[in-house]
Parts: structure tokens; sequence; C-alpha cells
């Protein structure tokens, strides 16, 4: 996990765009994905051509806080679980920071039982959506849910080395550079909020709402972008 961070993923995407011989590409990726697309656009602005983003997020401590503490107020009871699970851990000082101990510990079962907790939340907080889907987390294979918790826990508990705010501050370096971003009404982990202050602070984006979808997309979602999408595609 050492060379697992936000910097080594940019590097490799250069490292790829280079190997490919592209010199510029379009850039999709939506929830943590969108973090990365707009950190890569904002330093390498030249190389990006398009961007479009489903579910905007910018991975700033606020928002984890937010999606890993703030959502609690509606779920307390889920959200109490959660919590207990990482007790152990220091969870009462950092909660994500404690999963993140947890999902390097030495044995098997602690990891799986935090992974356990950590799906569980993740599944509550979609719940409400108009297409969450019962246990979508937690029945996934053991082995995609340690994937899934011990990298988010690794990146959120580092805030994704990013300074806090900067993909915000720095988005005026987009200008020039078209984007969609297609946002769910009802996601409750990542506020459209969010994706309101990007398009405010990114001249040539435009803000898609898409009343019937959460995090977890929607018909509706996916025909934006389809459309945004072909709307780049050459000739």
């Amino acid at each position: 996990m050492r060379c697992n961070t936000t910097e080594h993923l940019l590097a490799d995407m250069e490292v790829l765009r280079e190997h490919l011989n592209v010199e510029k590409w379009l850039l999709f990726g939506g929830s943590w994905g969108s973090t990365l697309a707009l950190a890569y656009a904002e330093r390498h602005p030249g190389r990006v051509s398009e961007i479009v983003i489903p579910g905007v997020t910018m991975t700033r401590r606020a928002e984890i806080d937010w999606l890993y503490r703030g959502v609690a107020r509606f779920f307390p009871q889920e959200w109490e679980r959660f919590r207990s699970a990482a007790s152990g851990a220091g969870g009462e000082g950092h909660l994500v920071k404690a999963y993140a101990c947890l999902m390097e510990d030495p044995d098997p079962q602690v990891r799986a039982r935090a992974a356990e907790a950590w799906c569980a939340w993740e599944d509550a907080v979609i719940s409400l959506e108009p297409n969450g889907r019962r246990n979508a987390y937690s029945s996934r294979p053991l082995a995609a849910r340690l994937a899934l918790v011990r990298i988010c826990a690794h990146y959120f508990a580092h805030g994704a080395w990013l300074e806090e705010g900067i993909l915000l501050r720095n988005a005026g370096r987009l200008a020039g550079i078209p984007g969609v971003l297609i946002h769910g009404r009802h996601d409750l982990g990542s506020t459209f909020r969010t994706a309101w202050e990007l398009a405010g602070a990114w001249p040539d984006a435009e803000l898609v709402a898409v009343t019937d979808a959460g995090h977890t997309g929607s018909d509706t979602m996916r025909s934006q972008i389809h459309r945004a999408i072909t709307r780049f595609a050459p000739g």
C-alpha cells in the first residue's frame, strides 16, 4: 500500500498515456474516479480533451467526514454499529483511520470483521436511493470486500494525499476543457452541493441533475452519460 497513493496513480496515468502515444484523451470517472480525473486534469490540462463525471467527489476531508459521520443523522442505529466495530482501534478519535489500521491487522478475522462492518455502513447509506439494492456491498465476495475497504480506508485516512479543497481552488485550470457533471439528487453519501460547487468554479462545465438517481445511478443517469460521451466522440 505504500506505493498506492494519488501521486502514484497520477504518474501511472501519464505512463499509460505516453505508452499508448495518446496526445489528448477524454477522462471518465465517477465517485473516487472523479477526484482522480480532476487531479490529473488540473496537473496536465493540455493532455485532456474533455471530462465526463457521474457522481462528483473531490475527496475533501469535509466530504469524508460527512460520508462516515455526518450521514449518521439519517441512520443513527447503523452508524452506531459502524462506530462500535472500530472502537477497539481508536474509532472514537478518527473512525476512518481506525478502520485503516484494522485492515492492516495480521489477523484475517479482524480484517474480515472490519470489512463486514464497513460494507454494512455503505449499504445503509445507499438504502434510501431509488435504485439502492439491498446488501449491494455486503453481498460481494470476501476478497472484493477486503480489497474495497482496505483501499478506501487507506485513501480516506490520508485525505487522498490532497491539500484540503485544492481541487476546487484550482478548478480554474480546467478552463477550456469541456466537462459534464452528472449527479444524482438522492445521493446522500456524495451530496449534490459538491457537484454544484465544482460547476460554479469550472467555466466550461455543464451540471446535469438526475432526479431519479443517487450514488448508484439509474437508467436516466446512464442515458445522460451516453449522451455526454457521444457528444464528445470524434466525427
